[in-house]
């Protein structure tokens, strides 16, 4: 099995911002994995020296509200436990708490597509960087070049998510 089997593109939307971390879930990367949420959390708790906090969380109640709210469609609805979120570097440990050879493919893809983020967040932040001198050498030009400018600042800042209303009767 190679790494051409795991798209960066499908593993890099799963790369979520949790407390201001680029994490992945358990049951994502169970998914990815190829085995259930329970086996790899109870890989992880067999092992849980290898996995300090900066490499894996549990979730709080407010963290899944969040998360809720940014993503339309849950996958983990029905779960008795909070979901847990790994870490770029816990991600990393897996693959030796996981012992086969997918677990190897998929972490090489998985550690791709965090340097790929990496790499747009960078490429994003030089341009943000380009666009402030910019505007600081020609502010006192003109108005229109300084609405041009407030579009691509508008157009770089993420997009403001508000939860969806919910649909049906609410007795």
């Amino acid at each position: 099995m190679t790494s051409r089997s795991f798209p960066t593109e499908n593993i890099a939307s799963r790369i979520l911002l949790v407390r201001r971390q680029k994490v992945m879930l358990d049951a994502h990367l169970a998914e990815l994995y190829g085995v259930t949420t329970k086996a790899l959390i109870q890989a992880v708790r067999r092992n849980l020296n290898r996995f300090p906090s900066d490499f894996m969380f549990v979730l709080t109640d407010q963290d899944v509200a969040i998360l809720r709210s940014q993503i339309v469609t849950s996958s983990w609805g029905g779960r008795r436990t909070l979901p847990y979120a790994f870490t770029e570097q816990g991600v990393a440990m897996l693959s030796s708490v996981l012992n086969s050879e997918r677990a190897v493919q998929v972490n090489i893809a998985i550690m791709r597509a965090f340097v790929k983020l990496r790499e747009i967040l960078t490429t994003h932040r030089e341009l943000a960087e380009k666009i402030a001198e910019l505007e600081n050498k020609y502010r006192q030009h003109d108005d229109k070049i300084q609405a041009v400018f407030d579009a691509i600042r508008e157009l770089l800042e993420p997009p403001q998510v508000s939860p969806k209303r919910r649909i049906g009767f609410r007795g």
